[in-house]
Parts: C-alpha cells; sequence; structure tokens
C-alpha cells in the first residue's frame, strides 16, 4: 500500500491537482502573442543554465508536490526540447508515487528527433502549437519564417511514436482568424483533437485588447456553418476545453475561452518557473523562490511545509474579477517565463 495523500485546498475550496513546469525560458520561435521578437530580440537575456532547475531538484519539487495531491504534470518552456535529455526527466518523474500523466506542450519543431525517446521513456500526450495552416500567415506569426510544414512532421512524428496528439491554435483577431476553418478542415479525419484558444491577457507584451479576442461563439458558429457541431460533456473536473464532435462522429474539437468564460472555480493547477519560483495563477504578478531554499539547504519537512502554506493561501481568482470589472492595470508574469 502507497501512503495516503495529503490532499490541500486553497481558500476557495479547490484542490491541487495539476503541476506545470517549465523547463526552459528559452524558444526557437518568437510568436507575436507569447514572446514578440521586437522584446525579445538578440540582446535579450536568458536564463544562465546555473539558474534553471537541474532535474534532481525539479523532482524533489514534484515528490512532495504529488504528496499533497498532485496526480498530473505538463511540461512546459518556452519550448522544453530545447531543454538536453528532456526524457530523462519524464521517466524520472513518472517513478514518483502518486504522478500518474504526463503530458508536453511544445512547437513541435524537434519531435521527428525526439518523439520516439519521449514515448519510450512514458511520455503519454503532446500538446503541439500550430497558429495556422497558410505558410505565410504562420511565418508571420512565429516571428522566425518557419512554415507550417515542419510542426506537420512534427505532429506526424508524434502520431507514428504512439503518443496522443491535440494541437493547439491561439486565435487573435486581424491575425489569424481566416484560419479557422481552414486548420479544422486540416485536422478533422486526422485522429487529432485541434484545440482553439481564446487571446489571452498574459504578460505584458503581447497588445492585448479585448477588441483582438476572437470568442468562442464566434469560432463555434464559424465552424458550425460548414462542419456542423454537437457539444459533449467534459472529461473531467477543471478540464478548460469545451468540447464539440463533428455531427458525422468523425473528428473532435475544442474551445479554451479563457476570456469570454472564466475557469477560476475549477482551477487546480500550479506553476513552477524554470528558474524555479511557484506560481499559483497564470496571471500572477510575483511567485515564491524555491530554488534559494532548495539551495540553501531547505529540509524535505520544511519544503512539504512551504508548499502546503502556498497553496493553503491561495486565493487567486483573476479571470472572475476581469469579468466583473475588478481588475486594475498590473504588471505580469510572461507566459514564455511561465509556461501556458
Amino acid at each position: 500500500m502507497g501512503k495516503k495523500k495529503a490532499f490541500i485546498r486553497d481558500k476557495f475550496d479547490r484542490p491541487l491537482k495539476d503541476l506545470r513546469i517549465s523547463v526552459i525560458d528559452k524558444c526557437n520561435f518568437r510568436c507575436t502573442y507569447c514572446m514578440p521578437a521586437e522584446i525579445f530580440g538578440e540582446g535579450y537575456r536568458f536564463l544562465n543554465e546555473d539558474q534553471l532547475l537541474s532535474f534532481d531538484e525539479i523532482i524533489r519539487v514534484a515528490t512532495k508536490f504529488a504528496k499533497l495531491g498532485t496526480e498530473k504534470i505538463r511540461l512546459t518552456g518556452g519550448e522544453p526540447l530545447l531543454r538536453q535529455n528532456l526524457d530523462q526527466l519524464v521517466k524520472q518523474l513518472l517513478q514518483i508515487e502518486g504522478i500518474e500523466d504526463i503530458a508536453l506542450t511544445t512547437n513541435g519543431v524537434f519531435l521527428p528527433k525526439r518523439a520516439k525517446r519521449l514515448k519510450d521513456a512514458g511520455l503519454k500526450r503532446v500538446n503541439i502549437s500550430l497558429d495556422a495552416i497558410d505558410d505565410d500567415v504562420f511565418k508571420h506569426i512565429n516571428g522566425r519564417g518557419v512554415t507550417a510544414a515542419p510542426v506537420l512532421k512534427g505532429i506526424q512524428a508524434a502520431i507514428t511514436a504512439g503518443l496522443e496528439v491535440k494541437v493547439n491554435m491561439v486565435v487573435k483577431k486581424g491575425l489569424n482568424e481566416s484560419q479557422i476553418l481552414p486548420m479544422a478542415r486540416h485536422f478533422k479525419d486526422k485522429g487529432v483533437i485541434l484545440r482553439f484558444i481564446e487571446f489571452m491577457d498574459v504578460g505584458n507584451h503581447n497588445g492585448w485588447n479585448m477588441d483582438a479576442v476572437i470568442t468562442k461563439k464566434d469560432i463555434v458558429d464559424q465552424i458550425d456553418t460548414e462542419l456542423p457541431l454537437v457539444p459533449v460533456e467534459q472529461n473531467y473536473f477543471g478540464e478548460v476545453a469545451s468540447r464539440y464532435q463533428y455531427k458525422d462522429g468523425v473528428g473532435e474539437i475544442g474551445v479554451i475561452s479563457s476570456v469570454t468564460d472564466s475557469f477560476c472555480g475549477s482551477c487546480t493547477r500550479v506553476r513552477l518557473s524554470a528558474d524555479g519560483k511557484i506560481f499559483t495563477c497564470l496571471f500572477a504578478g510575483s511567485g515564491h523562490d524555491l530554488r534559494v531554499l532548495l539551495r540553501d539547504g531547505i529540509t524535505d519537512e520544511q519544503l512539504e511545509e512551504k508548499l502546503i502554506s502556498i497553496w493553503s493561501n491561495r486565493k487567486d481568482r483573476y479571470s472572475d474579477e476581469r469579468a466583473e470589472g475588478k481588475v486594475t492595470k498590473r504588471e505580469k508574469i510572461e507566459m514564455s517565463y511561465i509556461g501556458g
């Protein structure tokens, strides 16, 4: 019999179920809504290697989170596949008692060389970002002149390796709303779930405003005119995507309506940045520095107490407050630093 988990809850009675780990803050793309090139240019100072949490440090933190209720881990970045030997981290994380599922968010470019090793290490699922099927539109978005072909090759490599694949498309008015139907057509019969994501006000440099948001209703209505959809029940508590199946029974899409709907009431996620800070909300402005504590010799018991304190005092509800008109202008952490 394994040790019983000490399930903890925050100030709004939300359990701690999901840990998102950013393993690196660098990325090979410069997507306009995440890491715009004019901000993250050639002279931008990314984290040095010694500033990143080591795999051993990540494992130590993840082990404590698992004891407190965490069951699912997602590896993010930056682009996580820029971190060397990531398959070794996956293998170690899966050995932690209580961790039932590990997934990866990536732009897919490096998957042809890495997908099989990741699957062999125990990775189950990948979310691959692709914001347009049209090359000209996609080249403009990713800021590196990369066509859709390398990402599509990455998607196929993941499928071939036996990974479950979802494709994520961030939709922004004036940028790529023309790609909603072409993307739906392309992936409908590919055995891949396509998920559309409303343009979010994460970070400080992506030029977000409500006028640039294509809503869930707009997305669903546009697809439904050509490819009729029916809504589907959510898979689990806290699932952020509204699910829809095609009426002909072939294929499924999801819409993450992170602006027009609020997920705060069912948010069970905590985030660990690449340099060891804990963030209890995607829209947070500051985190709790664990790296300093880890390297100053914190004991396992003290680490557990620290994590319990962080979560049990959590009262974030940014999206609720935004919907209620209570959000004021404030500095937020960048998505490329904290992960999605």
